[in-house]
């Protein structure tokens, strides 16, 4: 089946193979839209407001936080973005040529988990939203209204997710506009600009929560750009990834906020957005709602991808189709509905928790990663090898990337602040979690002087060149 406008297939075809020239329709503005409709939504909303709920920062400070976390983290998450044209191949599959094709399955194993979290998430957060709209539809009936809304998009794939999106943009950043201006006219506290103060543990904790929320989208960002033709420069692919997904996601951060603070404290976020913007309150419910069920596609369609990355290691022979994507969007789909009803009472709080447990491992994949494709191999790689079960030129294990990636992820522990374990520097600043930065900061330069010094990781970048 194909639109008329194009000869691009509605239900996408592929699956984690390379994307030929051929199938190359993407444009480069639908990497805007996908980003800043899909981080208009109730979980980033529920997570901005943790800046002024649980590390008590005034509006002023919490709002500096956010953007500073954003602003940061977005970087990191765009230069991921431009790689897609460049390669035109999921993140996760591409990761075999850093780390070797039994190497990269820890980060897939890990980055399929944490969409799984994600997707059970956003489920919950649907239920609970269409239950605001219409309190006779139970939670877990709309758990699996949610479910199913994304599975579809989910199913479909790449195509119809841009296009949800570009419509998405213009309807919840209007609707978004709209809400800050009912919320800021109708204030209910006196103590809206004065609630909380400055403490610096918890505005390096809401900068951490803003740059997590952009590294977050790293191990599949790529497989929304790899559509695009190859002649997209970098600059192109990374500017409308990066402001789309900051712009979005700081005003949904800083709406969360400024609900919360509008009204007396201890009122559950969402409870807060609807009571906040009075008689358009249900409007905004139903845009979040289908704005959730949309977005939360993406991480339904990343964890498939990790799935058949997974499989397709051992499975080298097996090429998977569309109709492989859609069974296992299946499978995903129902587990979650599952554990989500089963445990909808505290599944944010949960899902927080192992978000940032999960983060402490892939950031330091994420600064090999980047300091691999930018620095060392500039872009240039034997798609062919990556595909391999041997890892061809890149072999089952690469030591120089899984030494730098095992240091980068132990320096880290003094600075964790997570529900297993609390590093001795983060009890000092009283609970600030500053691991992603230190694991950046120390992972990026070891594994380069590591992958440059090492003659035959040298030969390996010579034979991808040629």
């Amino acid at each position: 089946m194909t639109t008329t406008a194009t000869s691009a297939p509605l239900i996408e075809k592929h699956t984690i193979g390379y994307v030929p020239p051929e199938d190359r329709h993407g444009k480069v503005r639908d990497l805007f839209t996908l980003w800043f409709g899909g981080n208009i939504a109730p979980l980033p909303i529920v997570t901005g407001a943790l800046g002024v709920q649980l590390f008590h920062l005034n509006l002023v400070w919490g709002i500096v936080a956010i953007v500073v976390g954003h602003l940061v983290g977005g970087l990191l998450m765009a230069l991921h973005s431009a790689q897609g044209p460049q390669m035109g191949i999921p993140q996760m599959i591409q990761s075999r040529a850093q780390f070797g094709s039994l190497g990269a399955l820890l980060v897939v194993v890990i980055a399929g988990v944490m969409y799984v979290g994600f997707f059970a998430s956003n489920i919950v957060l649907a239920g609970k939203s269409l239950h605001g709209v219409v309190e006779s539809v139970p939670v877990p009936v709309g758990i699996v209204v949610g479910a199913l809304g994304s599975g579809i998009i989910g199913i479909i794939g790449y195509r119809f997710i841009h296009v949800l999106n570009r419509i998405g943009t213009w309807v919840l950043g209007i609707g978004i506009v709209l809400g800050f201006g009912y919320i800021f006219t109708h204030v209910q506290t006196d103590d809206f600009l004065t609630r909380g103060g400055f403490n610096i543990s918890g505005w390096l904790a809401t900068v951490s929560l803003g740059a997590l929320w952009q590294i977050a989208f790293a191990p599949y960002v790529s497989d929304y750009s790899r559509y695009l033709p190859k002649d997209v420069s970098v600059g192109a692919t990374f500017w409308a990834t990066y402001l789309g997904s900051t712009l979005g996601s700081i005003l949904s951060f800083a709406f969360g906020a400024v609900a919360v603070l509008a009204l007396p404290a201890g009122l559950d976020t969402m409870d807060a957005v609807k009571l906040a913007t009075g008689a358009i309150g249900p409007l905004m419910l139903v845009l979040f709602l289908l704005s959730v069920i949309s977005h939360n596609a993406l991480n339904l369609y990343g964890a498939v991808l990790s799935v058949i990355t997974l499989m397709q290691t051992f499975a080298y022979r097996w090429i998977p189709t569309a109709r492989s994507r859609a069974v296992l969007s299946l499978i995903i789909l129902i587990g979650c509905c599952i554990a989500a009803i089963g445990a909808s009472a505290d599944f944010i709080g949960h899902f927080v928790d192992l978000v940032l447990a999960l983060l402490v491992v892939l950031v330091p994949w994420t600064a090999i990663n980047l300091i691999d494709f930018y620095a060392i191999h500039k872009g240039d790689y034997d798609i062919d090898s990556i595909f391999r079960v041997d890892g061809g030129i890149y072999g089952r294990f690469n030591p120089q990337a899984l030494l730098a990636y095992a240091i980068g992820i132990a320096v880290q522990i003094p600075f964790m602040n997570t529900p297993i374990y609390t590093g001795p520097v983060a009890a000092h600043i009283d609970g600030a979690d500053l691991s992603w930065l230190v694991g950046l900061v120390v992972t990026a330069p070891l594994y380069y002087w590591l992958a440059t010094r090492d003659t035959a990781y040298r030969r390996r970048q010579g034979a991808a060149i040629a």
